[in-house]
Formats: structure tokens, C-alpha cells, sequence
């Protein structure tokens, strides 16, 4: 997953709470895409002179909910419940590093919020290959290896927004700076029954 060049590798061993724990896991799963899909929305809202974002957005809000309706779907047939909304303190702890703009610049809140969900998607991206290597479930396996594929796509559609529409800001010194954050906040997680616990 070099492409992705996060710092810090998933433990595999994390695998092992996942299949111990998969209605938990399952439900945090469901609405974690549920909260990417609302994100490429609220991207939309904000940035809707932007034709490129606009079009990409609306792909990925639609495949969000899709992805959702297809954990949900596992959900029902494996007689679990579907459990509420838990706080994801991984995502809550990122969303601390994004810049608030001083003088109100828009290209700013974008480039952060492009980022932002960027980041999200790659440690996403990353945490399904571990779930689709070493899962015993062999359709759960599947499952996450098909949806790894889908976070890849998301991930790079992101930066390469960012990349599109930043005017005065440097991505990459910038992605890279996020890239650092990210590794000291995912070295405390790796125990937990969510997507980024």
C-alpha cells in the first residue's frame, strides 16, 4: 500500500478483535460510510460552482450509500443488530489538524476538508487490506478486499482535488504534514471493535 504512504502499518493482529467482535465492527463500518457520504455532500453544498468536485462528489456520495446498504445488508442476514452511532475519536482527533483559515479563505477550508478526507479514506483503505488478508471469514475477506479497492479510488479522487484546486497552497508539503499527524494519532489506536479503533 505504498501508494498510500501511510507511516504506520495496522497490526494484523487487529484482525483477530475484528472477528471477535463483528456486530460491533460491522455497525461502525455502516456508519462510517454513511458519514463519507454525508461528507462528499456537504462538500458539494460548499463548493457547488465547482463542476469537476461537483460531478466526483455526487459518484462517491452515491457509492457511499451503496456501500452502506451492502454492510447494513450483512448486518440483517447474519441476525445482528444494527447498533447506534458511536463517537469516532480517531476521525474526532483529525479533525483537530485541520487548519481554520485566518482570513476566511475558501481555498483553504477545500484543500483541509480535501485532506482531511483523504486521510480517512487511506487509513480506510489500508485498515479493509489488513481485514481482507486475514479475516478466517472467507466472505467477509472478499467483502473488505472489494471495498479496499473502492477506498483507493476515493482516496486518490481526493488528493488529486486538492491538487486541482489549490492556488497558493503546496499539497504535497501539506499532505505530507498530515501524514506525520495521522501516524502519532493511529499509534494509539489498533485494540478497538470500530473501522479505526
Amino acid at each position: 500500500m505504498s501508494i498510500l504512504r501511510l507511516q504506520l502499518p495496522t497490526d494484523p493482529r487487529w484482525a483477530n478483535i475484528v472477528e471477535e467482535n463483528l456486530e460491533d465492527i460491522l455497525s461502525d463500518h455502516a456508519w462510517c460510510e454513511q458519514k463519507a457520504a454525508t461528507n462528499a455532500i456537504m462538500l458539494i453544498i460548499n463548493n457547488a460552482e465547482k463542476e469537476d468536485l461537483v460531478t466526483e462528489m455526487t459518484a462517491i456520495s452515491i457509492e457511499e450509500m451503496q456501500h452502506f446498504q451492502m454492510v447494513h445488508h450483512i448486518i440483517k442476514e447474519r441476525g445482528y443488530e444494527f447498533l447506534r452511532e458511536r463517537k469516532d475519536d480517531y476521525v474526532n482527533e483529525l479533525a483537530k489538524f485541520m487548519k481554520k483559515s485566518s482570513d476566511g479563505s475558501r481555498e483553504c477550508g477545500l484543500i483541509e476538508r480535501l485532506l482531511f478526507a483523504a486521510m480517512i479514506e487511506a487509513r480506510s483503505c489500508e485498515r479493509f487490506k489488513v481485514l481482507s488478508e486475514n479475516l478466517k471469514d472467507e466472505e467477509l475477506a472478499k467483502f473488505y478486499r472489494d471495498l479496499m479497492e473502492s477506498e483507493a479510488a476515493h482516496y486518490t479522487t481526493f488528493i488529486n482535488l486538492a491538487r486541482k484546486y489549490a492556488e497558493t497552497i503546496d499539497v504535497e508539503k501539506r499532505w505530507k504534514a498530515w501524514l506525520e499527524y495521522e501516524a502519532s494519532v493511529i499509534a494509539k489506536y489498533g485494540e478497538g471493535t470500530t473501522v479505526h479503533g
